[in-house]
């Protein structure tokens, strides 16, 4: 009985830790009084709700848009994107695919790993479990952590990750809208993402709740049952 209940109680306990994200965003160095300080960077929280068809329709967009150009996708389809984000297939192929003509395939540029690390210092990763591997909300802050910074060769740098290779491809719609638009972009943005490393989290968490409710019902039995077999043994 004891270790049925330790059970439950550690499946309820991942549960939660997993839905909670990861942990902090580490550190950043700031001038204080003339001299450095190592502060904590607080991870911004991502909006992430895989339910919100709108917000992932524009964070696929934007990802299309905006990340396709150096990132690949390989795990994830674009038929894939068509079924789960209900968007009608011929869409998808006229306004969404730009790497390909065959909805079948996977997202994918092709270009050569050499020349992007040539040209960047290392090739971009692939951004099909990026969410998974360092959180939504690392994603969400590290994107909304671009700075200008003359010294480094695309003119940025980036609180979250010092001396970052990647240009600030999303600063030209940064200074096109208000803050509110920009973070709501970059928001679906990340949802999408995180879309794309679990796109049955959705169904997932409704089960689970369902699993727990089952637990919650089992557990009075198998009480009664377990008192009543070890009711005369001492």
């Amino acid at each position: 009985m004891k270790k049925f209940l330790l059970g439950a109680f550690f499946l309820i306990g991942s549960s939660f830790a997993s839905a909670a994200g990861g942990e902090g965003c580490g550190s950043k160095v700031v001038m204080v009084d003339g001299k450095e300080q190592t502060v904590a960077l607080e991870c911004s929280h991502a909006p992430i709700d895989h339910d919100d068809k709108a917000s992932l329709q524009n964070g696929a967009r934007m990802f299309m848009s905006y990340c396709v150009g150096c990132h690949s996708a390989k795990y994830v389809r674009y038929s894939a994107v068509a079924e789960g984000l209900d968007i009608p297939p011929e869409l998808v192929e006229t306004y969404l695919m730009f790497t390909t003509d065959k909805i079948g395939d996977y997202i994918d540029p092709q270009i050569d790993k050499a020349a992007q690390a040539k040209w960047f210092g290392k090739a971009p990763p692939d951004l099909s479990l990026e969410t998974r591997l360092r959180g939504s909300d690392w994603v969400y802050t590290y994107l909304l952590s671009f700075y200008p910074d003359a010294s480094r060769p695309y003119g940025v740098n980036n609180y979250l990750l010092p001396n970052v290779a990647m240009p600030h491809v999303l600063n030209e719609l940064q200074e096109s809208t208000s803050r509110e638009e920009y973070r709501k972009d970059v928001g679906d943005l990340v949802n999408f993402m995180s879309w794309m490393g679990d796109p049955v989290m959705s169904i997932r968490h409704k089960i689970g709740w369902f699993v727990l409710l089952f637990l919650a019902i089992m557990f009075i039995p198998i009480y009664l049952l377990n008192r009543e077999f070890w009711k005369d043994i001492k």
